[in-house]
């Protein structure tokens, strides 16, 4: 059953992959894939890496980690700057790309170039998100950096570099030196998606080969660990869907890597026959797509931990952003309909940056609540867009759930689609209290 949300409640409170939205400066970025050097930072400081970090200030003893993408400086005019460090435990930075087999910066303008001020022109100098990172470490000790590579667009590389014992090392060999460099404590692997493929093909050992590829990665953070006096972490993003899951080798990673980042998210969109509920928490019962009971936030959860996942190794992620149709019936409030055609979106087609959903959709929209699948939209009666996002309520209801059943935090993309006013990220930390008054 649902009910409509007042918008009292919405408003009065604080990709898929992660590929979504990759808008372009045409002079810097071709948003293809970039098979530049791995780079060392020298000159200005790259940051130490800070280890085993501490709660966010105000926080629970969850994790709670916000994707950067390395393209918010162009469109969005978002920078690290920008970032609420003081409510993360993490941030990672999408993405570096694979060139040669390795990992090699996505945008080395963006990561390592761009001129901020204080910045130096020396020869060598460090500038850049990934110095600005640095200093906003120094401002808060407790953040810790971590450095994501691949994602849905640039997962081409992932199968042949865990092709042979060689090809991995080389792998792992570039990319802690990447992490290293750059003062970065951890890496995330976004391989989307081993054996199933995305917009790339995968093989049929690639299951097995993404194992022996994290394990070689982590023996080289390891190996590293004791010099550098850090503790180095590893984490994978993986899919939500039970048929892709079921090509990955759940308890034999789970003792390779320190958490999954669970991409529950994008269980519908631009790509379904009709409008549903991109991310609800539970099933929704009267979901009409096959295997509808699947595809949600407890399934997942439920998924990976009969899989020989720890609890606190599994991370939820949180889309801040909507999916949306355009020409869809009144009936239902716009739920489960037939869909026609693809609505613009803030920066890509159908997908709406929570802000611009709060800023120019919820209003003069109705938000509806479904108490059963603990998931909100937005219908339009009048233009006929149907939106399916999280609210802040929903986001409550998430991030109490994390707590309730003592898994690892929650996961977020992106920083830059959060309100100020009404902001999501304020509800992660409600949901999180709510459950430890």
């Amino acid at each position: 059953m649902y009910r409509i949300l007042p918008l009292v409640l919405v408003l009065g409170g604080c990709t898929n992959s992660f590929d979504l939205a990759e808008e372009t400066s045409p002079a810097t970025y071709s948003g293809t894939s970039n098979t530049g050097t791995t780079g060392t930072a020298t000159g200005t400081t790259a940051g130490t890496p800070s280890g085993t970090n501490t709660n966010p200030q105000g926080g629970s003893a969850q994790r709670v980690l916000g994707y950067f993408p390395a393209w918010g400086v162009y469109g969005r005019d978002y920078h690290i700057a920008d970032v609420p460090a003081e409510q993360l435990t993490h941030l990672i930075y999408a993405f570096a790309n694979i060139g040669g087999g390795t990992c090699v910066l996505g945008d080395p303008y963006a990561d390592i170039d761009r001129y901020y001020p204080g910045d130096s022109w020396d020869v060598g100098t460090l500038r850049g998100s990934f110095n600005q990172m640095a200093q906003l470490k120094a401002d808060h000790p407790h953040l810790n950096t971590v450095l994501s590579v691949g994602g849905w667009t640039w997962s081409q590389g992932f199968s042949d570099a865990a092709a042979t014992p060689e090809s991995r090392q080389a792998f792992a060999t570039g990319c802690v030196d990447m992490v290293r460099s750059y003062g970065f404590d951890g890496l995330s692997v976004d391989w989307e998606y081993p054996v199933e493929g995305g917009l790339y093909p995968g093989r049929p050992e690639d299951g097995a080969n993404d194992t022996l590829l994290m394990q070689a990665v982590r023996d080289e953070l390891d190996a590293y660990e004791s010099i550098d006096g850090v503790t180095y972490e590893l984490s994978i993003a993986a899919s939500g869907n039970p048929a892709i899951a079921a090509h990955m080798e759940l308890s034999s990673l789970a003792g390779i890597i320190d958490w999954y980042d669970l991409m529950t998210y994008d269980f519908r969109g631009s790509w379904s026959s009709k409008t549903g509920l991109q991310a609800p928490l539970y099933a929704h019962p009267g979901d009409p797509m096959e295997g509808a009971s699947d595809f949600n936030v407890h399934a997942a959860v439920q998924l990976y931990l009969a899989g020989g996942v720890a609890p606190d190794q599994l991370v939820v992620g949180v889309p801040f952003y909507g999916r949306g149709w355009p020409g869809v019936a009144a009936t239902n409030d716009g739920l489960f309909q037939d869909v026609s055609g693809i609505p613009q979106g803030t920066w890509e087609p159908a997908a709406y940056d929570y802000a611009d959903i709060v800023a120019n959709y919820e209003t003069p929209a109705t938000v509806f609540w479904d108490e059963d699948s603990k998931s909100s939209w937005i219908y339009d009666v009048t233009t006929g867009i149907m939106i399916s996002y999280d609210s802040v309520e929903a986001v409550e209801e998430k991030a109490a759930y994390v707590e309730e059943n003592a898994l690892g935090g929650i996961m977020f993309w992106e920083l830059s689609a959060d309100a100020q006013t009404d902001s999501l990220l304020d509800a992660v930390h409600r949901g999180f209290a709510r459950s430890n008054p």
